[in-house]
């Protein structure tokens, strides 16, 4: 059981305590609820630009990283389609600094002219070198517009168009800064060694004057149901060629999550698990073989993804996957592959768990689809899950008309 103590500050901030003795250190976890999902169509990467903006410093504070490095510390940050997450770990005793800095940050972020034109350079040039440039880069470029027509799941976090951060404008960048980086709109976890009335005390002192704002009501548009299969072929300078097939499923809240998340396990979680024994090792159609949940809060999807050996057919590689999902469809799988998925995930857990930033974002996460409570109740969530439910709703996720899929080939020599 994690404890934890929960205050809101009367500008809206959420914020979780979370007290461990076993570490002196501490980890600020600030969770925005603002990802990729919140971005106009027409201006995609807005999130995952202000990962990048939020380290540019303030008045204040005119480079971010140096007094967390004077106070022996580190930080980082990450974005995806739902959130951006910004953490600092630090010895105990400076905790304050965190705050400071995160509040300043919060409320004065520096967005002049200059600084934007740095950042958007720099983004833009991460998009060319992992995405456009990199072997395999632009899959997901590729495989959500493909999977997604209506949903902002049709774009990743990096953007749709590298020409949407180049070309966006300051005032455009000021509005989403304004409409999602507010008290209201962030979750503040602390976990480690420092007491709950400690940690309000100094939330209260560098959040409590920062202005609320109304918090943001979405209306995303519903993705319709998939029903007819959806292809594309590809050809670019890779050495190999890769399947990929994506599956619609439901959201992280339901309980189709955690039993995909268990069988996409006993499939492919480890190298005894059923795709690499079969698909890479007895058949030898694959170098590699995976099969995942993208994990995102609104309906995301399953994702299969594989390396084929030179030589393979792909399409032969194709049935021998469809072969092995429509098997967990019709037949339990066994007691024992579903307790090593079991033993699994809480081994990883318990693991994960040693850290304190994790807790502090896990906290922070939980909160924000409902409950902090549910890093306690999770576990009951995944222990529940049975043979038949999987192999249930392996059969109403693993259909045909609910499949997109990318050949992705070498180029002809």
């Amino acid at each position: 059981m994690i404890e934890f103590e929960r205050h809101t500050l009367t500008n809206g901030l959420k914020v979780i305590a979370h007290h461990d003795d076993s570490t002196p250190m501490v980890t600020t976890d600030l969770l925005y609820d603002a990802g990729a999902r919140d971005e106009d169509p027409a201006a995609t990467g807005m999130a995952h630009l202000f990962e990048h903006l939020m380290f540019e410093g303030t008045d204040n504070i005119p480079v971010f990283d140096t007094p967390v490095m004077l106070a022996g510390g580190e930080n980082n940050a990450f974005t995806n389609n739902d959130i951006t997450n910004y953490y600092i770990t630090l010895p105990a005793d400076n905790l304050e600094t965190a705050l400071w800095l995160e509040a300043d940050r919060m409320k004065n972020l520096n967005l002049s002219e200059e600084r934007l034109i740095t950042q958007k350079s720099v983004v833009a040039e991460e998009f060319r070198q992992r995405y456009l440039n990199q072997p395999y880069g632009d899959i997901h470029l590729l495989l959500r517009p493909l999977a997604y027509k209506v949903h902002p799941y049709r774009w990743p976090a990096i953007g749709m168009d590298i020409s949407h951060i180049e070309n966006a404008a300051g005032s455009l960048i000021r509005e989403f800064h304004r409409r999602h980086y507010n008290p209201s709109n962030a979750i503040l976890c602390v976990a480690g060694s420092a007491k709950p009335e400690r940690v309000f005390m100094m939330a209260e002192k560098w959040f409590g004057d920062i202005s609320p704002s109304e918090k943001i009501c979405r209306r995303l548009p519903p993705e319709p149901a998939q029903d007819a299969r959806r292809e594309m072929t590809v050809s670019r300078n890779v050495p190999s060629a890769q399947l990929i097939m994506a599956f619609h499923t439901a959201g992280r809240d339901s309980s189709a999550f955690y039993i995909l998340d268990l069988l996409t396990d006993i499939l492919a979680g480890s190298d005894s698990g059923r795709f690499p024994g079969i698909l890479v090792r007895k058949k030898e159609l694959f170098s590699e073989a995976d099969i995942y949940l993208s994990g995102e809060i609104d309906p995301g999807l399953v994702i299969f993804s594989g390396k084929l050996m030179n030589g393979t057919d792909i399409s032969k590689a194709e049935e021998a996957v469809i072969d092995e999902l429509n098997r967990v469809a019709q037949e339990p799988v066994s007691a024992a592959e579903l307790d090593k998925a079991r033993n699994r995930y809480e081994s990883i857990r318990l693991m994960s768990y040693m850290n304190p930033g994790n807790k502090a974002f896990a906290l922070a996460f939980h909160e924000l689809l409902g409950d902090a409570n549910g890093i306690n109740t999770e576990i009951e969530k995944y222990m529940s899950v049975t043979a038949a439910e999987i192999m249930n709703e392996a059969s109403e996720t693993f259909l045909p008309e609910n499949c997109s899929i990318i050949y992705y080939l070498p180029e002809k020599k």
